[in-house]
């Protein structure tokens, strides 16, 4: 069935009208670079700014306009793309803002009427000069919004999982040591990498106040950038970011992933910085080789300076850890709570210290005192009714499946299937339990947490490209799922 014109802008406009709906800022934001064409037998006709903005809106609008669509009409619906600079009646109006224009100065006596203008003749008297105003003070460039102010070096806590990644952020902060740039801090969710980041944004503006730092997610710098080029003020990004930047700290790299356009400008910015030794510490929750979908230039770069890495803490850091908090948030915690805690959250900082705040808080609702038996009852309440894996399962799971002895995984014993079978059950070990590498070669005869570190990395490479190993790995996965 063929519609009038009329009658394809209403349909539409009813299906913008619900997108819009979700999300209007976002919407507006995107839409204001989008224009509509056509709407004729199923061939919807749009007419975008540029690739970015095409791409952008067919990844995240265009799947709910097309269903809109499809309901109001029945209609299975094609999309055909133009790109125009210059649209003349783009979907979404952003307000611009008008420019600043100069006024005119006048000065007014407060107390004297205006003189009467003197005659040519009559000699003009010097007016006396007023004293000139004193300078303004230096201003302070204001504190990143986004900074905590709890995290500093002196709350951190430092142990063998993540005193690399802390003596290199104090070094970039400029407080001793070789100082590495670009400084890549990685490590899993919760484990101190904002933390580090903000202390060295702290530690910066305590001894240079003047310092100019900006604080970014990847998210963040994306959104600017896109904001830049429907605006027209790519000029006024760059300057922020390559010129008017001392200090640039960017959290969450991994999420340009996929964005060629902002991989492309932060390539850019990242180039001219480093050009100017200007400090650049970039967080991610992989090695820079193991990124997705980024540019081989950006990875390369990443690696110039020092890649320093956050483990899961070992069971003595993650005491201090919860002893830690417990002194900054005032809670008063018997150390045997405190050992409990770090005893059941093992991997994640963040979790540790949000199950002591959460036991506080409801001692304080109930009049109980923290103690062992109070969190046990808390915790247990709290956490599914699961089966708790540990090295130990693994051991004796990998050892049933090699047809090994138990003994076999603690020794000394070089042999090639033997060595095997030991980086197989420390692959793991890392994969499913996330514990350190310190424990876990604690767990395999006191080796070194460097052994570890290699033999997951080996694996980890194997499985890729040998399915006999994979095949191996697929089985003891599929026996510990069935087990757990």
């Amino acid at each position: 069935m063929t519609t009038s014109r009329d009658e394809s802008r209403a349909i539409f406009e009813r299906a913008i009208e619900h997108t819009r709906g979700l999300s209007p800022a976002t919407f507006d934001q995107w839409f204001g670079g989008v224009q509509f064409d056509d709407l004729t037998d199923g061939v919807l006709s749009l007419r975008v700014q540029n690739e970015f903005v095409l791409e952008w809106v067919k990844t995240n609008f265009l799947p709910t306009i097309t269903d809109k669509i499809r309901e109001i009409t029945g209609w299975s619906v094609q999309v055909a793309w133009t790109i125009d600079q210059h649209l003349e009646a783009p979907i979404a109006n952003v307000p611009q803002m008008p420019p600043v224009r100069p006024r005119s100065l006048v000065v007014r006596s407060s107390t004297n009427p205006p003189a009467a203008p003197a005659s040519p003749s009559a000699p003009v008297a010097a007016e006396p000069r007023a004293p000139a105003p004193a300078p303004a003070p230096l201003r302070r460039p204001a504190l990143p919004d986004d900074l905590n102010p709890k995290h500093t070096f002196a709350t951190f806590v430092v142990g063998p999982s993540n005193q690399l990644a802390h003596a290199a952020a104090i070094a970039a902060a400029g407080g001793g040591g070789r100082r590495y740039n670009p400084l890549f801090i990685c490590g899993g969710t919760g484990l101190g990498k904002t933390h580090l980041v903000h202390a060295i944004a702290h530690r910066v503006l305590g001894e240079r106040p003047g310092a100019r730092i900006i604080y970014v997610s990847a998210e963040r710098f994306t959104n600017d950038f896109i904001t830049a080029i429907q605006h027209h003020r790519m000029d006024d990004f760059r300057a922020k970011y390559r010129v008017h930047c001392d200090l640039l700290l960017v959290d969450d790299i991994q999420f340009l992933a996929g964005r060629e356009q902002t991989q492309e400008e932060f390539f850019h910015t990242f180039n001219a910085l480093h050009g100017l030794d200007r400090q650049i510490v970039v967080t991610s929750d992989k090695y820079p080789q193991n990124l997705e979908r980024m540019e081989e230039r950006l990875v390369s770069r990443f690696s110039w300076g020092l890649v320093a890495d956050i483990q899961a803490p070992e069971l003595e850091t993650r005491v201090a850890i919860v002893r830690n908090k417990a002194a900054l948030e005032g809670i008063v915690l018997p150390d045997d709570v405190a050992l409990y805690l770090a005893q059941v959250i093992r991997s994640n900082v963040r979790e540790l210290e949000g199950t002591l705040i959460r036991l506080a808080a409801k001692s304080s609702l109930t009049g109980r005192p923290v103690d062992l038996a109070f969190a046990r009852a808390e915790i247990t309440a709290a956490t599914p009714r699961a089966q708790i894996m540990s090295v130990e399962d693994i051991q004796r799971a990998v050892c049933h499946h090699f047809h090994l002895r138990s003994i076999d995984l603690t020794s000394k014993d070089r042999h090639k299937s033997i060595a095997f079978a030991r980086h197989v059950a420390m692959y793991l070990c890392k994969q499913r339990l996330k514990v350190s590498f310190p424990e876990i070669g604690r767990a395999f005869g006191n080796r070194d947490h460097t052994t570890v570190m290699s033999a997951v990395r080996k694996i980890e490479a194997q499985r890729d490209t040998d399915p006999q190993v994979r095949a191996h790995l697929e089985a003891l996965e599929r026996k510990l799922a069935g087990d757990s």
